[in-house]
């Protein structure tokens, strides 16, 4: 009989890639629909459009480094449906191109591909398109927008909720306009029941943690609390909190595997990271938005919070003696 020894622990899982990949797809279904209902097909179309895109850019780059295709894995896919969700409607498609071949190509490929990566490929694209295109990714709407228009498109531009509150002013918006997305704002990020869907999807899968979530939305809400604008501190908090991308960025950004800490300890400090740079960057930076950056900038450090924060070791006497 030959027997195989290895290295404890003997683990097996039936989870893959691929599989949780799909569970991040499936999870992100309801932003989608919620998307096409407020801004009509073209948000169908830019993210269908943004995800074929990384995918044809990860086949290039396993071409050019000879490396067996790993589109399979859905990675690819997941990475262009949260760039496509993190901007408005009526971003022109070749920008969205340009977008997912930076996050591919410079972010992940150059980097050595998934689990190499630093950063979140999705949030690198939108930080270049910030970078070179601002006007064109911060003109928002309410209303539905061309699908079949592949260069700029003419829409009645609308403030968003963040962007009055930058004044600061409280939105005109209700709190239940929020929740339902009825405001302006990217496909992805403006209706919160529809991202809560996916989080409790997530968590029933077990596909992620609660820590991060909680710890950043938990930050951003304690702060926006304390250091509200507002008349009212508590409707302050609930727009800051359900205003731009806070929701998409804790659930479906922040907890990407490869960019965010491994250790349980590690992952709250890690989200409350996030929050209070997201609420520094909304107040004193020059937009009203700080989603991408907060994340960025913490993915920069997970490793180093796993290595920081303490564990507890098992097996392991107080003396650092094996018992």
């Amino acid at each position: 009989m030959n027997l195989t020894v290895t290295s404890a622990p003997h683990i097996r899982s039936g989870d893959s890639t691929q599989r949780t990949m799909l569970d991040v797809l499936i999870a992100l279904i309801p932003a989608l629909i919620a998307g096409v209902v407020l801004f009509g097909m073209r948000a169908l179309v830019l993210t269908v459009i943004s995800a074929a895109g990384c995918v044809v850019a990860e086949l290039l780059v396993n071409l050019v480094m000879r490396k067996k295709p790993t589109v399979g894995d859905l990675s690819a896919v997941v990475t262009g449906v949260l760039l496509a969700f993190s901007l408005p409607a009526s971003c022109p498609y070749w920008v969205v191109l340009v977008g997912d071949a930076f996050a591919i190509i410079v972010v992940k490929g150059l980097m050595g591909g998934l689990g190499q990566n630093v950063f979140n490929p999705a949030l690198g694209g939108r930080a270049i398109i910030m970078l070179f295109w601002p006007a064109t990714i911060t003109r928002y709407t309410t209303e539905a927008v061309p699908a079949f228009n592949f260069g700029a498109v003419d829409i009645v531009s609308s403030s968003t909720p963040l962007q009055t509150m930058a004044r600061p002013a409280l939105p005109d918006a209700s709190l239940l306009d929020m929740f339902l997305g009825k405001i302006g704002g990217c496909i992805g990020e403006v209706c919160t029941l529809a991202l809560l869907i996916g989080l409790v999807y997530l968590l029933w899968r077990k596909v992620i943690s609660w820590r991060i979530p909680v710890a950043y939305i938990g930050a951003v809400a304690v702060l926006t609390l304390i250091f509200n604008k507002g008349d009212d501190a508590f409707v302050w908090m609930l727009y800051s909190v359900m205003g731009g991308g806070v929701m998409l960025g804790a659930i479906f950004m922040a907890t990407d595997y490869v960019t965010s800490p491994a250790m349980p300890a590690a992952q709250l400090v890690y989200g409350l990271g996030c929050g209070v740079l997201t609420v520094i960057i909304r107040y004193f930076g020059i937009f009203p938005e700080g989603v991408t950056y907060a994340i960025l900038i913490m993915n920069a450090f997970a490793w180093a919070l796993d290595k920081a924060v303490p564990v507890k070791r098992f097996g392991v006497a107080k003396g650092g003696a094996g018992k």
